[in-house]
């Protein structure tokens, strides 16, 4: 009886950087759960391509063309919409610099892409969420995808570990000020998986070794074992959790 709490049939979720990687992986998963889909990339090939995966799981997908860094451009989508149960706010980025040699730009790029456009889409889309009057009753579900980076940090992750510890921090007052309307806010932080963004990085051998001695379950996670923890997060199966972290880092955080 209660794993028909995952059901997400009728629920309508929106999902960024949802064209490759954790967010093509998290939106296959929503909508093998029921959910339709309001799906945001860059790229029209990769949102096409994931349209077509979803179809066979009979659910809407409306698919967007969008940089979610153009203020106008997201609020323009998102009021579109006649209805947003789900948030998964999982576009960002990572621009690995010594602290001493991070660029002005790729500081300021990675600061607007993963705090101050992640900051604008969970407003504009809880905006849409307080429109449904029965939103109490029905509650709501933001997910903001963070990284194990934003509990501790390493070499070469000042920036990005400042943004997701920003991140956590954001996840917590919304909880806060949502929880009276029943939407709940948390994070996802994993640790590192292997996708487009990340598989560059893994390329250094060195870099590659020195990550799997600090993972003890000594593995990479695997897209399926994310995005299953953020269907989990987005249903009514976590009814009772909100301004918290779901750390899926394989025991990272633990040392």
């Amino acid at each position: 009886m209660y794993l028909k709490k995952y059901n997400l049939k009728n629920k309508y979720a929106f999902v960024t950087g949802a064209g490759k990687g954790l967010g093509k992986a998290c939106a296959i998963a929503l909508a093998e759960a029921g959910a339709n889909l309001i799906i945001i990339s860059r790229t029209k090939n990769d949102l096409d391509n994931v349209s077509r995966i979803v179809k066979k799981y009979k659910v809407k997908c409306k698919p967007y063309v969008c940089d979610i860094t153009n203020y106008n451009q997201i609020k323009s989508i998102i009021n579109k919409q006649g209805r947003i149960d789900i948030l998964i706010n999982n576009a960002g980025t990572n621009i690995p610099e010594h602290f001493t040699k991070v660029k002005k730009k790729n500081m300021e790029f990675m600061v607007n892409l993963n705090i101050n456009a992640v900051f604008n889409v969970a407003q504009l889309v809880s905006f849409k969420m307080l429109q449904a009057k029965n939103r109490k009753k029905i509650g709501g579900s933001i997910v903001n995808i963070s990284s194990q980076m934003g509990h501790v940090s390493g070499p070469k992750r000042s920036v990005y570990s400042m943004t997701k510890f920003g991140l956590e921090g954001l996840t917590k007052g919304m909880a806060l000020e949502l929880a009276s309307s029943n939407i709940r806010v948390n994070t996802i932080a994993p640790t590192f998986v292997v996708t487009p963004m990340t598989k560059k990085f893994l390329k250094d051998k060195k870099f590659k070794k020195n990550m799997l001695e600090s993972i003890p379950l000594g593995r990479f996670a695997e897209l399926p074992e994310i995005s299953s923890a953020v269907v989990f997060m987005a249903s009514e199966a976590a009814s009772m959790i909100t301004g918290t972290s779901l750390l899926v880092d394989g025991g990272w955080t633990a040392r």
